[in-house]
């Protein structure tokens, strides 16, 4: 991944990543609010050897000491020096249990020994302190004291007493809050990036180029209005979705189809937008005064029909079987030259009317009396109607619903066009979010569908000029002799 790619993780994930992150301080807090306070005092024991008649025995003596201390600031977690600290104090708890509680520290430079202790209670703290700097004196002696009558050449002194704190030293609000922040944080990044990397399902145009070479062509925003208003180019042509389609026909004049005009969209799977593609690419193409024939060979679940608000009951079906001629079945719409072929009956063999010799002198006629032919055709993944009609056409354009076609999908689809040497014109990422990092052209163009509109003297949104530079829309196909 790129620095970009985490970037878009980023954005895309920013609310779990913050849930997290409070999720972590909620929990530190919680656990805050749970946790005895605890109380700490210290206490300090100088250690120091016995007088010296000689500046060779004072270093003597000092470098014994020095070796010492850190012996003894073991000792203080022993049950010699803490047995008396609890009978002292009258404390109902054992040895073990104090030792948990009291710890020493000391210097290697110096001959102190710091003495800790901690309690619910501050007083009490600066008690057992307290204790355990006498305690620890009077075991030292006596341990260092010879067999004989002599005094012990070692003595330890209390220079610092323990004092009741004011404020607990554990725990510690913002330490707990600072670390449970960081940890929920940490928890959101990489739950973000583990869901980004198990996510398959194609999104934008770095998604498709891990799967295909197959060129993008065209990307359809998303408008919740589409299912109500499938010809969008028809009932509003100044919409950013109406822009869309119109630069998917212009983009089309630079992809080669050979000796064919005519094309095939499909996609991987149902509810993709194959449909309301091919019809609103059809009336884009017969905008620009040219003639197209839109033919409904979606012979199990068509919908140009219904779309274009067309009699549908006698189609492409019966014309393949003989029951029709094509005068009969096609339909003129609109003021322009776009004619439109509904499905028909639903036939018990679509795949093979299909591609039968029949279907492929319809497509012959077709390409020599139009400008421009455009197939719907079903899904390639449950059925192979797509595949065979696209063997004797231009090509095909899939259509990938962004955020919901895996990659898996895409990759079955253009496995069963390659099967049948079908020619993939390219691909339309359809359904597209118009904000945020799944944007069609996010991070390089730098600018969303507003771009495409300014504010007329009227005040309405009018159309500003297309990327081929004319006004209005611009002739994607040249009109055949």
């Amino acid at each position: 991944m790129e620095l970009r790619d985490y970037l878009v993780i980023l954005r895309k994930n920013w609310l779990l990543i913050i849930a997290f992150t409070l999720l972590g301080v909620g929990a530190a807090a919680g656990y805050t609010l749970t946790v005895t306070p605890l109380y700490s005092a210290e206490t300090t024991v100088f250690v120091s050897s016995e007088s010296a008649s000689s500046v060779s025995e004072l270093s003597q003596g000092n470098t014994y000491t020095l070796s010492r201390v850190t012996t003894y600031a073991e000792l203080v977690s022993t049950p010699s020096v803490l047995e008396p600290v609890i009978a002292s104090l009258g404390l109902d708890v054992t040895s073990d249990d104090l030792a948990s509680r009291v710890s020493a520290s000391a210097s290697t430079s110096t001959t102190l020994i710091t003495i800790t202790a901690q309690d619910a209670d501050a007083v009490t703290a600066a008690d057992i302190a307290n204790a355990a700097g006498s305690s620890l004196a009077s075991v030292v002696e006596e341990i260092e004291t010879p067999t004989t009558n002599e005094s012990s050449p070692v003595r330890l002194t209390v220079v610092e007493k323990a004092t009741a704190a004011f404020s607990p030293s554990t725990p510690n609000v913002k330490l707990n809050l600072a670390l449970g922040g960081l940890v929920g944080l940490a928890l959101g990044l990489g739950l973000a990036v583990l869901r980004s990397t198990l996510d398959t399902r194609v999104r934008t145009e770095s998604d498709l180029a891990e799967v295909t070479e197959v060129p993008l062509i065209g990307g359809i925003p998303f408008e919740v209005k589409f299912a109500t208003h499938p010809l969008i180019v028809h009932s509003d042509p100044h919409s950013p979705r109406a822009e869309a389609f119109r630069s998917l026909r212009t983009n089309l004049q630079f992809v080669s189809v050979g000796d064919h005009n005519s094309v095939v969209v499909t996609s991987s799977s149902q509810s993709e937008g194959k449909s309301t593609t091919a019809v609103n690419l059809a009336l884009a193409v017969a905008d620009t005064g040219a003639r197209v024939a839109l033919v409904d060979a979606d012979l199990r679940r068509s919908k140009v029909a219904s779309y274009m608000d067309i009699e549908g009951g006698v189609g492409l079906s019966d014309l393949l079987i003989g029951r029709a001629s094509l005068g009969d079945v096609m339909q003129h719409w609109g003021r322009g030259g776009l004619y439109v072929l509904p499905a028909g009956r639903i036939p018990p063999n679509p795949s093979e009317l299909l591609g039968s010799d029949a279907m492929k002198s319809l497509i012959a006629y077709l390409e020599k009396e139009f400008d421009f032919v455009i197939f719907d055709a079903p899904p390639l993944l449950p059925v192979t109607d797509a595949a065979v009609l696209a063997g004797g056409t231009g090509g095909a354009l899939l259509v990938v619903a962004a955020g919901r076609t895996s990659r898996q999908q895409l990759s079955g689809a253009l496995d069963a066009l390659n099967l049948l040497d079908a020619h993939v014109m390219g691909i339309v990422l359809s359904m597209v979010p118009t904000k945020g990092p799944d944007a069609y052209g996010y991070g390089r163009y730098g600018y969303g569908y507003g771009g495409y509109y300014t504010r007329d003297a009227g005040g309405k949104n009018a159309r500003a000029r297309s990327r081929d530079g004319s006004r209005g829309g611009v002739p994607a196909t040249s009109t055949r002799s």
